[in-house]
């Protein structure tokens, strides 16, 4: 095993920096550790002012494009991979609300260092960062000059949008990603210290768990409804598309596993310009198992909080964060960058349990990854389905040695 190439991995560091975070909440002397509450009182300051910025930033370009792509396939197949993230949101939300009540029984989360025994653990000194835009005025101002230039030609803005989109990503990749591992391990730190960590990994692990095996419950569903209106075997189609799937678990990276979801898709019998234009779009703006990650970890975290959210803000939330997210970044951990505005603002969350909320993100990631090309191919059957009629008569067959799956 590569231990440098591991030692680079953001998982790896999360994991080092919870393991950390735990170990030293034991012996940490309270001088010491207002030392990190303080750098996560900044971090988090920052986080408020950027994620507007990078909402607007990513939003705009992403909007643009439809109307410079392959014209109502490329629209259509953006609403339904739009459509497949806020049903597997809405499936999540459904299943926490009945699964709660008594897989997480009991637990709760207090993530305030407010009952040490030393007296309240403060930061040492506080920077206010006011956002340049509030998150609904970047949002609304990204869908005006998205659809603006969506529909007119506007080269020069666009192309700026698309420069600006490329600084944004730099600054998440190049400071944000590499400070996250020291704000969790603030974060745990934290949780060690006002003696609620083993209820919450326990009650944690559980989520895990559950999100694990909701994002393969809900995989077999998209194939199953693939297969209806195609007539394939779905389980035939999703055994086709496992080497997808075992990529993305090793690489955490949509845009990595492209060429792999390619080829099974084509296995599939998706034409080859159906499979060249939905893989890669899918890759960027199909998010179904993030979406489920982080709507079971997120209203596990109001649970366990006892916070009140009611259904009709919680479908909201669940509608907006599929849109923030087909904007999600391209580095690890993206998804749960995109939300954490609306984390904050829609539900309420503070800075450690938004910080909890990206370590159990990171946590399994590729799982999510995994889910999301995997899903690809459901999303490629059913437009190659409705869109063969407008395919030359070529494009539809199979390359030498490939074979499509019986049908069911």
């Amino acid at each position: 095993m590569d231990f440098r190439r591991m030692a680079s991995s953001l998982l790896f560091r999360v994991v080092v920096a919870i393991i950390l975070g735990i170990s030293c909440s034991f012996f940490f002397p309270e001088a010491l550790a207002r030392v990190f509450i303080t750098f996560n009182g900044l971090f988090s300051n920052f986080l408020g002012f950027f994620v507007p910025l990078l909402i607007f930033a990513l939003i705009t370009p992403a909007i643009a494009g439809l109307g410079r792509g392959a014209g109502k396939w490329l629209a259509i197949t953006t609403g339904v991979a739009y459509t497949s993230t806020v049903l597997s949101g809405l499936l999540a939300y459904g299943v926490a609300r009945g699964v709660y009540p008594s897989l997480l029984a009991g637990e709760r989360l207090d993530t305030n260092v407010s009952d040490i025994e030393a007296g309240a653990i403060a930061p040492y000194f506080t920077v206010e960062m006011p956002p340049p835009l509030e998150l609904m005025s970047a949002l609304l101002l990204a869908f005006c000059l998205g659809v603006a230039m969506a529909t007119m030609k506007a080269d020069r803005l666009y192309n700026a949008t698309r420069e600006l989109e490329q600084i944004v990503m730099k600054v998440v990749s190049s400071f944000i990603v590499p400070l996250l591992p020291l704000f969790i391990f603030g974060m745990f730190l934290n949780l060690g210290m006002n003696g609620n960590l083993v209820d919450t990994l326990v009650a944690f692990g559980k989520v895990l768990v559950l999100a694990t095996v909701m994002t393969l419950v809900y995989l077999v569903l998209q194939f199953c409804l693939a297969g209806a209106l195609t007539g394939t075997n779905p389980l035939r189609a999703l055994r086709t598309m496992l080497p997808a799937y075992g990529t993305a678990l090793g690489t955490a990276s949509s845009a990595a596993t492209i060429p792999v979801t390619y080829r099974a898709v084509r296995k599939n019998g998706v034409a080859s310009n159906v499979a060249g234009f939905v893989v890669p779009l899918c890759a960027m703006i199909h998010l179904a198992g993030s979406m489920m990650k982080l709507t079971l970890f997120a209203f596990a975290i109001v649970y366990m909080s006892g916070m009140e959210v009611s259904v009709g803000l919680a479908v909201g939330f669940i509608f907006m964060l599929g849109i923030t997210m087909i904007a999600a970044p391209g580095v690890p951990g993206g998804g749960v960058m995109a939300a954490v505005a609306l984390l904050s603002s829609m539900l309420g969350f503070s800075d450690d349990q938004v910080a909890l909320m990206i370590a159990a993100y990171i946590a399994i990631d590729s799982f999510g990854t995994a889910a999301n090309v995997t899903g690809d191919g459901a999303i490629a059957l059913i437009i190659n389905k409705f869109a063969r009629n407008d395919l030359p008569e070529e494009e539809n067959t199979l390359e030498e040695g490939e074979a499509a799956p019986s049908a069911a």
